[in-house]
């Protein structure tokens, strides 16, 4: 039988945007009383802030302190999810049925959805936000409902963090959820098409984009069914890849879950990926994978490639045993204190006893139509800090690898130019030499490269006008070496220094 994600259920009632005109006045309004990034960030400082990516209300609303302005309602109302009095936001009347519910007081309304201000100092992306309530404030939790639609997360922010923004003709959001990443993705790309199987998400993200400002095309189905026959230059997915139990429908979260076995969504992506993609087309994921007993890793995650034809590179950010990942999934879907807890703990024990797996992997992936006849595939475990975002990375790593594959002529022929890296040195206090010379990348994922006095001499005179070969020479004979000797010792680390972008090849 075809596996597929799950089905939500219906949309909740809400509807879209009905015109142009309402969301226009709404847009408005919000930005009259200053419900934006910046005005919200300005009322309720940092501390505030900082709270509410914890889910804790109480630094904002000492920030808001008494006041019954129509932003602190606002504030009140969507951020920090407590009732307030119709008539501190009569602005909202118009779109009541969506945004408002009755509160628990007679004359007060509690919020319906979740409207959100969103900015991105990035890339530029800012408007505003819908998705359902965060249902886990101050640590009160509650069980999530199947169709639930998650907001600007952790996890959305990292990949609008790591996705490419070079411009391009047309992008696919698989899996759109609030609408987040189309809100990036229309900052450079001419079309957007985003789709989720969940209608209530293709709902509020539809308000989302509009809101925003942002011209996207949605479509509602199953992963790639909607846009059946089309191709992007760009895909990308931060799709429900929480490797918990299959369950019955009704039970099933959307958004995170879905009733492949294991990491079989993953598989089922990059295996359709290709006939969606345009020549030198890219798909990006933010995803999870297992750790199975007895298989390594990047084995394993190998072979989800094979056969794509695409160019694979692939980044572990982050492993947790099984028992870790259980217990934050569980938490996260309400289950916390509650009397199922241990019995779903339990079930889930069995699931990845069954299947093998000891743990999960969660990192990048990035697989580009590069029309190699042998695909190139690269695939590390990365567990250190990076400097955000690292789009530019995966933009540059076509590049890159085509520069690190050349024959030896064309590579000695080559003028690239060291970039972005210091210069740190290792040893013992008051020694007349270090003992140790590291390279150290100061954008992206700051990489390290150790090197000797001869390498390292080599990739700091490369600076775009000589070539490869000139500056291996000139380094020979100033260290009395033998030029051909040096040559074959050092075209191998060369190649890795391009790959890994501590050179960047010659434009043209």
């Amino acid at each position: 039988m075809q596996e597929s994600v799950r089905a939500s259920g219906a949309g909740g009632g809400v509807r879209t945007p009905s015109s142009a005109q309402e969301v226009a006045v709404l847009r408005g309004h919000l930005e009259r009383v200053g419900y934006t990034a910046d005005g919200v960030l300005a009322r309720i400082g940092e501390d505030g802030q900082e709270g509410l990516l914890r889910n804790v209300t109480v630094p904002a609303l000492h920030a808001l302190g008494e006041a019954r302005d129509e932003l602190a309602a606002a504030i009140r109302l969507f951020c920090l999810g407590q009732d307030v009095p119709a008539d501190q936001v009569s602005f909202l009347e118009p779109v009541a049925d969506v945004f408002l519910a009755p509160g628990a007081a007679p004359g007060h309304v509690k919020a319906a959805v979740d409207l959100r201000p969103y900015g991105s100092p990035d890339d530029g992306a800012s408007g505003w936000v819908v998705s359902d309530v965060m249902p886990s404030l101050d640590f009160v939790t509650a069980p999530t409902h199947p169709s639930y639609v998650l907001g600007v997360s952790p996890a959305s922010s990292t990949l609008a963090q790591m996705v490419m923004r070079a411009p391009v003709g047309s992008a696919l959001d698989l899996g759109t959820g609030c609408g987040v990443q189309s809100l990036h993705l229309a900052r450079h790309a001419g079309h957007v098409v985003a789709t989720d199987l969940n209608p209530r998400a293709v709902t509020l993200a539809s308000w989302s984009a509009a809101l925003s400002g942002a011209e996207i095309e949605f479509a509602c189905g199953d992963l790639f069914a909607p846009v059946a026959g089309r191709r992007f230059d760009l895909i990308v997915s931060n799709p429900p890849f929480v490797l918990s139990p299959p369950s019955s429908e009704e039970d099933t979260l959307t958004y995170r879950e879905t009733n492949f076995r294991g990491d079989g969504l993953l598989a089922t992506i990059l295996a359709d990926a290709p006939r969606h993609l345009a020549p030198s087309g890219s798909i990006q994921l933010l995803t999870n994978w297992a750790i199975v007993d007895g298989q390594p890793w990047e084995e394993r995650l190998a072979g989800f490639a094979q056969g794509t034809g695409l160019d694979f590179f692939a980044i572990e950010r982050e492993r947790l045993d099984v028992y870790s990942y259980i217990e934050m999934w569980l938490a996260d879907a309400g289950l916390a204190g509650t009397a199922g807890w241990r019995p779903a703990y339990e079930r889930w024990l069995r699931y990845f006893a069954d299947l093998g797996i000891v743990g999960v992997g969660m990192g990048w992936i990035c697989a580009t139509a590069a029309g190699r006849a042998t695909p190139h595939v690269r695939i590390e475990s990365w567990p250190h800090a990076v400097q955000q975002p690292v789009g530019e990375v995966f933009a540059r790593h076509r590049a890159a690898v085509d520069a690190a594959l050349v024959p030896d002529d064309v590579l000695l022929a080559s003028r690239p130019s060291l970039v972005d890296v210091r210069e740190e040195t290792m040893g013992q206090p008051g020694a007349a030499d270090p003992e140790y010379l590291v390279l150290r990348q100061s954008r992206g994922l700051l990489r390290a490269m150790q090197v000797d006095t001869a390498f390292g001499a080599v990739l700091g005179a490369l600076d775009g006008e000589l070539s490869v070969g000139q500056v291996i020479a000139a380094v020979a004979d100033l260290l009395d070496e033998d030029p051909a000797d040096l040559r074959t010792r050092l075209l191998p680390p060369l190649r890795t220094a391009l790959e890994e972008q501590y050179l960047r090849p010659e434009e043209g």
